[in-house]
């Protein structure tokens, strides 16, 4: 990334943190938030946005941001705990946590506001514009799609390593098919629709057997 936003921070700001997430769209899976510390001045134009580069080059960076970084974090947020503080709250609090941990001088999110920090920026498009936040965009990102692929080796039938949890027509035909496991983020709608579908069919086949014991009666 060349000339990312930490060049104009770093004189004044010795240790910047940036934090990025991946997982906040998918219905299954778990939300995984990272935190990367730089030296000042590090450089590195492969470092960009996670969603723009290859899966090959990804993996390469994941080991070279953990070998540059001054400090780092990555967290996992499962399933339980995004559908009782819903994604976004889910979000935030690890963010707020890491930031905690960090104690960093300047702290840079992806448009994601903090309440813990005082000196902090949350930047639109970050994972573009900070060389920070792209690499914990990375480190988030390689983490997930690994998990997923783990997943995926118990649960072939759902196709995880392929979509990764977002909700797409095939995957929605799995669940409808499979049923929803523990894995699944059930306050997310398009799971909620599912399990209401299989709570109205046991009725039905309930309410079916139901009438064959009276007819034979």
């Amino acid at each position: 990334m060349e000339h990312p936003l930490e060049e104009n921070l770093w004189p004044d700001h010795a240790d910047i943190l940036g934090m990025d997430e991946a997982g906040r769209g998918p219905i299954c899976g778990p939300l995984v938030v990272a935190g990367v510390i730089f030296e000042a001045g590090y450089t590195n134009d492969n470092i960009n946005d996670s969603k723009k580069l290859s899966e090959k080059k990804r993996e390469a960076l994941f080991c070279q941001i953990q070998q540059d970084a001054k400090a780092y974090w990555i967290e996992f947020v499962f399933e339980r705990q995004i559908d009782k503080e819903n994604i976004y709250r889910a979000t935030q609090n690890r963010m707020d946590w890491i930031a905690q941990q960090a104690q960093a001088q300047y702290v840079l999110t992806d448009a994601m506001p903090l309440n813990s920090c005082s000196n902090f920026e949350a930047v639109v498009k970050g994972d573009q514009k900070s060389i920070s936040i792209a690499a914990a965009s990375i480190l988030a990102k390689v983490s997930r799609d690994r998990y997923m692929k783990v997943l995926d080796h118990f649960y072939p039938q759902y196709g995880l390593a392929k979509h990764k949890g977002y909700p797409t027509k095939a995957h929605l035909q799995a669940i409808g098919e499979y049923g929803v496991q523990d894995f699944y983020r059930r306050s997310y709608g398009p799971v909620q629709k599912v399990i209401e579908q299989q709570e109205l069919e046991k009725q039905q086949e309930e309410i079916n057997d139901f009438q064959q014991l009276s007819l034979l009666d």
